[in-house]
């Protein structure tokens, strides 16, 4: 039954009218309706559910992500609208962020929304 169903993924914020800014018009989500509880979002086929928790601190984990067919291109695109890669510590990170898998074809790049949730895009 669930496999049949949209997914819905969630995402703290302190600040719902600004993530609801960036996720609209940095990272070009398709804006559905909000209410009391969450500014609600189309996620190609899932639903996306910004919601508001005024002591939220975020993870240091990815909490979201995209595969994205190229990295370079995704990376340029939204860094031309304000986000700035993460460049982690002994990662062995390119000048664009993106990780290299030692194994395997993947790359990743980090990210952070505006309350400093881990986002990530991936191309393999």
């Amino acid at each position: 039954m669930l496999s049949q169903s949209k997914p819905v993924t969630f995402i703290m914020t302190s600040d719902r009218t600004k993530s609801k800014a960036f996720y609209q018009d940095v990272m070009g989500l398709e804006f559905d309706f909000e209410d009391g509880f969450a500014a609600v979002f189309k996620l190609f086929g899932a639903i996306l559910r910004i919601t508001e928790m005024k002591s939220f601190v975020a993870a240091s984990h990815s909490v979201l992500g995209w595969d994205v067919e190229n990295i370079e291109d995704a990376i340029k695109d939204i860094t031309s609208r304000g986000v700035k890669m993460t460049i982690y510590e002994g990662f062995g990170q390119d000048e664009l962020g993106i990780w290299h898998s030692p194994v395997g074809k993947a790359k990743v790049a980090w990210f952070n929304d505006p309350d400093g949730n881990v986002l990530s895009l991936t191309a393999c």
